[in-house]
Parts: C-alpha cells; sequence; structure tokens
C-alpha cells in the first residue's frame, strides 16, 4: 500500500472518530450545563465551488443575526443559541431529539488563507463564501 493511501485512510478514521464525538456530546450531554459552555456541535458541508470555499451549517430555528462567525487563523469558529420554542414552557415533553442550548462548531478549512466574502441564511442554513487570499 503506498503512503497516500495509508494517510486517505487515516484521515478517513480521523473524521469519521471526530463525527462520532460530536454526536456523542450532542446526544449524551449533562443537563444543567452553563449557557456558556458549548453542549452540542451543528452538523456542516464544505465545498469549492467557483474559485470558492463554501460552508453550509445546518441552523433551523437559530435567528441567523444571532450566529458568530469568526475565523482565527485556518479554523472557522460558528457560535450561537437555540432556545427552546416557547410553547415547551411548563410541557410535558415526550420526546426531545433536536439539540438546544449553546453550540459552536469549530472546522478547519484547507490549507490556505481565507477571507469571508458572502453570508446568506437560506432553508434554515447559514451559508459561508470564502475567498482564498493565496
Amino acid at each position: 500500500m503506498t503512503t497516500s493511501r495509508y494517510a486517505t485512510m487515516w484521515e478517513t478514521a480521523i473524521e469519521t472518530l471526530e463525527r462520532a464525538e460530536r454526536l456523542h456530546r450532542q446526544f449524551f450531554r449533562l443537563a444543567g450545563q452553563p449557557a456558556q459552555v458549548p453542549v452540542w456541535e451543528p452538523p456542516i458541508e464544505m465545498f469549492e465551488h467557483v474559485g470558492r470555499l463554501v460552508v453550509v451549517v445546518a441552523l433551523p430555528g437559530v435567528p441567523p443575526d444571532s450566529i458568530d462567525v469568526s475565523l482565527e487563523g485556518g479554523t472557522l469558529i460558528v457560535a450561537a443559541e437555540r432556545k427552546l420554542p416557547r410553547a415547551f414552557a411548563g410541557a410535558a415533553v415526550h420526546r426531545l431529539e433536536i439539540p438546544y442550548g449553546r453550540f459552536e462548531r469549530q472546522v478547519r478549512l484547507p490549507s490556505g488563507h481565507y477571507r469571508l466574502v458572502q453570508r446568506d441564511s437560506e432553508h434554515g442554513c447559514l451559508l459561508l463564501a470564502f475567498e482564498r487570499l493565496d
């Protein structure tokens, strides 16, 4: 087996473990954590299109103007809070599968330097487009 094939297998294994860890934190978080501590991570998609790196963050129920987006080094950080709907107040909840509370998602962008050139919201998703500077 070639070195590049081992590297690809290793990257796939690491990504799978990271996803499993995110899901574990999302569904088995401790109750009563302070609001400042992220308790879940939204799923993302990342692709390149027409010379731009595009990141889609699934955030249904989160007001777009409440989402903080920052770029630190080569890492994109998206953070905010999804609050429980008012209808839940005093209700007997029979099932709760949608994560609520403070979230933060950090994702390493492909190597290079980027600048955010577009930020939109569509169908409950945050759409971020980056331009490569180098």
